[in-house]
């Protein structure tokens, strides 16, 4: 059974930073592709960051420059490091992992978000001003 637990979301004035983690488990190596979405309040479910089976990794226009994913795969945790926050960037954020590269790569571009393989439960970023 795959589980993705996310944690490090929080409250931060803008200008602030946060890192978000995910620890995975039941994962296997079909796993192509792992990811962060966020939801702002009355938005749909958005694209932030992702990283492959190789490490190439994509980002959303809006958080290039300030938002990096990387992995640590022998503790099984993503993460997003977040810089430079603002208002923006509220909303719970979502870890997710497919075994697609391409379903993953379309989600992150707004096609087809629902049909990701595994999601985490989301942790919540309040950014204030």
């Amino acid at each position: 059974q795959v589980q993705l637990v996310e944690s490090g979301g929080g409250s931060v004035q803008a200008g602030g930073s946060l890192r978000l983690s995910c620890v995975a488990s039941g994962l296997t190596s079909r796993t192509e592709c792992m990811g962060w979405f966020r939801q702002g309040p009355g938005k749909e479910r958005e694209g932030v960051a992702s990283i492959d089976s190789d490490g190439t990794t994509s980002y959303a226009d809006s958080v290039k420059g300030r938002f990096t994913i990387s992995q640590d795969k022998a503790k099984s945790t993503l993460y997003l490091q977040m810089n430079s926050l603002n208002p923006d960037d509220t909303a719970m954020y979502y870890c997710a992992a497919d075994r697609s590269l391409y379903r993953c790569m379309t989600a992150m571009e707004g096609i087809g978000v629902g049909d990701i393989d595994f999601w985490g439960q989301g942790t919540q970023v309040t950014v204030s001003s």
